[in-house]
């Protein structure tokens, strides 16, 4: 069994739970795949098995790769989907950062879920993702987000005007900062932080939901997937920002837009005790009476 393993970095602090992970997986007979940059940013922190195998693009992972572990936060793993993309690569997500809503592993279960990779008792579950098309080239071979897109005025401009269609039927036109169109996973990230509704991840819906919209009486909408939503944007300055999760573009204010749901879903790994409402309530505090 090949692992690849990804990460932006590891805090001093952490290096501990890490070594762990190397140890497990090599007394486990799994061969480790480091992301090189990463390697050669703790290649003299750490121990490392003698099979030790690298990648650096996406085209260095292949049908031998049986999983890509995240170290780190969600941002880590929004990250590794430029690498996975249709590969079919299910992705484990160690959580390192703060809240983790994709990232759901804590560092307490390391062990654990690589027993669960070894012995097959993991769950996976289906992720949608959200395509971005316009008559210009935008994000590379990339064009794809597992939380977002997002339209956004610029630094300190005056706010944008975008005209929202849905298969060509005209939905409204947001007078605010911006727009979020979310997939079910990333109803629980930027969408969320703006006033949008928590989707079930298998719901089969967008979420668009205005950031700071001047109408006060519009509100978020969730609508069917299978929709192609286009944009206009019209705005006192010449361009405006475009962002797929974490990777942002200026963008022309004359680009045509338009999202759809990707062809291709990606796996997240959870082990068989987590599900979504377990991460719901640990993550937002559900329950939880403060007054005690």
């Amino acid at each position: 069994m090949k692992v690849a393993i990804y990460s932006r970095i590891i805090e001093e602090s952490e290096r501990a739970e890490v070594q762990q992970l190397l140890d497990e997986l090599h007394r486990r007979h799994i061969q480790p795949v480091i992301y090189l940059p990463f390697y050669e940013c703790i290649s003299n922190v750490f121990r490392f098995p003698p099979d030790l195998l690298f990648f650096r693009h996406s085209n260095d992972l292949n049908e031998s790769i049986d999983f890509l572990i995240s170290l780190g936060g969600d941002g880590t793993l929004l990250d590794t989907i430029a690498f996975v993309r249709d590969k079919d690569i299910p992705i484990i997500g160690i959580n390192f950062g703060r809240l983790g809503f994709l990232a759901s592993i804590g560092k307490g279960d390391m062990l654990l879920a690589v027993q669960a990779l070894a012995e097959r008792t993991y769950v996976t579950d289906k992720r949608s993702l959200i395509h971005l098309d316009a008559n210009k080239t935008l994000f590379g071979e990339v064009p794809y987000g597992l939380n977002e897109f997002a339209i956004h005025k610029t630094d300190t401009s005056p706010m944008i005007r975008i005209h929202t269609y849905l298969n060509g039927d005209f939905l409204n036109t947001y007078w605010a900062d911006g727009l979020i169109v979310s997939t079910p996973t990333g109803s629980t990230g930027y969408s969320l932080s703006c006033g949008g509704p928590v989707v079930f991840p298998e719901s089969g819906s967008f979420v668009i939901n205005p950031v700071a919209p001047h109408n006060l009486n519009v509100r978020p909408i969730v609508v069917p997937d299978d929709n192609v939503i286009s944009f206009e944007i019209e705005g006192r300055a010449d361009s405006f920002l475009c962002a797929l999760d974490s990777r942002k573009e200026i963008v022309d204010k004359n680009v045509q837009l338009a999202v759809r749901r990707e062809k291709f879903d990606v796996s997240l790994v959870r082990l068989n005790e987590n599900n979504f409402l377990q991460t719901l309530r640990n993550k937002l505090s559900w329950g939880l009476d403060r007054r005690n």
